[in-house]
């Protein structure tokens, strides 16, 4: 016993100096682990509010439905021949009743100009027959002759065109015979799909490599803000293009938060999945779903990925301008961010919130 007494007392002190570091570690580990538990997952990437403009109304069936009609009753009628665009290519016929010896036929340049007697090179390109007309008439008017009145036949048409592609009823390509606008020719290809987002793009043909332009109207400013100065004129050669509406946005505590292209009848599970899933400290039960409705107003529901494997929930389908938010466990935010270090007799606790 006298043997076994100092080899009991000096194994008690070797255990009093490995705990003793640990023991003093205690209130701080402690501390940490009430604060985590009340800490949250990594914060949002972009702020909610700030993700979807509360005027990008999704364009559902009945909103489209509105919008054509609107479409449909400022559509010009069928254009009459004096609004006709003379293009490059356009064999026209001039008359000039006063003087019947100048009167020609022509061929529009590429340039989009005629050669004409007396004047030389005149642009007309365009311009509308009529507007044609008056301006060949003011350059004789000039120097030539008092009183002129001409007259300009387009002999043959050469491809003047505009493109109408994406989500409207008939898209394909349609003869530019007159001026219009830009509801105008959406209505002539019979409005708008029901898939049609809120944005048309206006790509225009380039006279030069300089020239090129391209126009996003949003079709809500457009018809819904009465903005006319939206209403833009079309000239031959346009492609008019209409996105099909769809994105979803998923943040919080998913793998790689973003925006996301809606495909079709796609699931709030599957807008997760899209996002890489979830992170390991997710909470499956705290999934918030914020939708806009328009005019400044949202809907925010809580979901839970379990009742939308099961229930009627389960059918609930992703909208345009949807915002998923996966909420952060505080238990699993906690277990993700803690740091252990042992090593050198010394015993160690830290925390480190996870981020994605």
């Amino acid at each position: 016993m006298k043997k076994i007494l100092p080899f009991l007392i000096a194994l008690s002190r070797a255990a009093q100096k490995v705990t003793a570091p640990c023991l003093r570690l205690l209130p701080v580990a402690t501390l940490i682990l009430c604060l985590a538990c009340g800490a949250k997952g990594p914060a949002a990437t972009t702020e909610l509010d700030q993700l979807a403009d509360p005027a990008a109304t999704e364009y559902n069936a009945l909103e489209v439905a509105e919008l054509n009609g609107k479409l449909y009753e400022s559509f010009t009628a069928t254009p009459i021949y004096e609004d006709y665009v003379i293009g490059g290519g356009d064999l026209i016929e001039l008359t000039i009743f006063e003087a019947p010896d100048l009167s020609i036929e022509t061929r529009v340049s590429a340039r989009g100009s005629v050669t004409l007697p007396l004047l030389s090179t005149v642009r007309i390109a365009g311009l509308s027959v009529l507007e044609a007309e008056r301006h060949v008439e003011e350059l004789y008017r000039e120097k030539y002759l008092q009183d002129p009145h001409i007259t300009i036949f387009v002999k043959e048409q050469f491809g003047s065109k505009i493109t109408m592609m994406g989500a409207l009823k008939k898209p394909g390509t349609y003869d530019f015979y007159a001026s219009m606008n830009l509801m105008d020719v959406l209505a002539m290809a019979e409005g708008l799909s029901d898939a049609a987002g809120r944005t048309v793009q206006i790509r225009r043909k380039p006279e030069s490599s300089e020239d090129a332009s391209s126009l996003v109207i949003d079709l809500d400013q457009l018809v819904k803000g009465g903005q006319g100065n939206l209403n833009v004129g079309i000239k031959g050669g346009d492609v008019i293009y209409v996105p099909e509406a769809g994105s979803v946005y998923v943040d919080g505590a998913v793998r790689k938060a973003g925006s996301y292209p809606i495909r079709k009848e796609m699931s709030v599970q599957e807008a997760i999945v899209a996002a890489g899933g979830l992170q390991s400290f997710a909470d499956a039960k705290n999934v918030k779903l914020i939708r806009y409705l328009g005019e400044g107003r949202r809907e925010v529901a809580k979901l839970s990925l379990a009742e939308l494997q099961t229930g009627e929930t389960g059918k609930l389908k992703v909208r345009d301008r949807d915002v998923i938010f996966v909420e952060s466990s505080a238990v699993g935010t906690f277990v993700q961010g803690l740091r252990l270090t042992l090593g050198a007799g010394l015993f160690g606790v830290g925390y480190t919130p996870p981020s994605q």
